[in-house]
């Protein structure tokens, strides 16, 4: 393993800060690393396709190429040290599994991994992992949600409770929100609305909306999506 003794160093450095390991670099893991690094997050990146990892060459903070499923590479890399990894392979289900079973024996603190079927989900569940994700999944039932109403962005915060991004009604321009009564006729709560010519602000008792406004709702899913058929 001395073939990593190089980006140890780094790898250990990268630890120590506001930092994410991410392994498997394909389109979720890779989406997932950049999108960590614009927000300030540093990013350890693992993969073991050598053309991927020379593509992400100064893209992330260190990308490295090696196998996963070897207690010894990750230990060389300082994984360990992360307290937060994320295991994004999703073409080999056996790597994502015993890479998972490893970092679990790390200790690693927070671990997130990305399931490709039910199956895949349950035994990254049973085997303890903490955060078990189905981006293909979530993805679907999202543009679900977007095709049957007429949000123009929408997130499920848990089953059942969503959050969604609207042109206001109508019915609800002209008054102050709390003059309004919404929880109780429509059962959602404005949280925050965008003028016409503005930013978005937190929604107040005293926000008066007007007609082309954009706002975020959020509530159950059945009263979310019947606001959204509102005009």
């Amino acid at each position: 393993m001395a073939k990593f003794s190089l980006f140890a160093d780094t790898s250990r450095r990268i630890a120590e800060v506001d930092s994410v390991a991410v392994i498997g670099l394909g389109r979720f893991g890779a989406a997932l690393a950049e999108e960590l690094m614009a927000s300030g997050t540093e990013v350890l990146g693992i993969d073991t396709d050598e053309e991927i990892v020379q593509s992400y060459n100064g893209v992330l903070t260190q990308v490295v190429r090696a196998d996963s499923t070897k207690e010894e590479a990750l230990r060389q890399l300082s994984v360990d040290q992360f307290d937060r990894v994320v295991v994004a392979i999703g073409h080999d289900v056996q790597a994502s599994i015993l890479t998972s079973s490893i970092l679990l024996q790390l200790k690693v603190p927070v671990i997130w991994a990305k399931a490709v079927g039910e199956q895949h989900g349950r035994i990254l569940e049973q085997l303890g992992v903490h955060h078990v994700i189905y981006p293909e999944r979530e993805m679907g039932r999202r543009v679900a949600h977007l095709v049957r109403g007429a949000a123009q962005d929408y997130l499920e915060i848990e089953v059942g409770y969503s959050l969604a991004k609207l042109v206001v009604p109508a019915s609800f321009t002209g008054t102050p929100l709390g003059a309004t009564d919404l929880r109780r006729k429509h059962g959602v709560t404005v949280s925050a609305f965008k003028p016409t010519d503005g930013a978005w602000r937190n929604a107040e008792n005293s926000t008066v909306l007007q007609p082309g406004d954009k706002i975020l709702i959020v509530g159950p899913t059945s009263r979310v999506e019947a606001v959204a058929q509102l005009r």
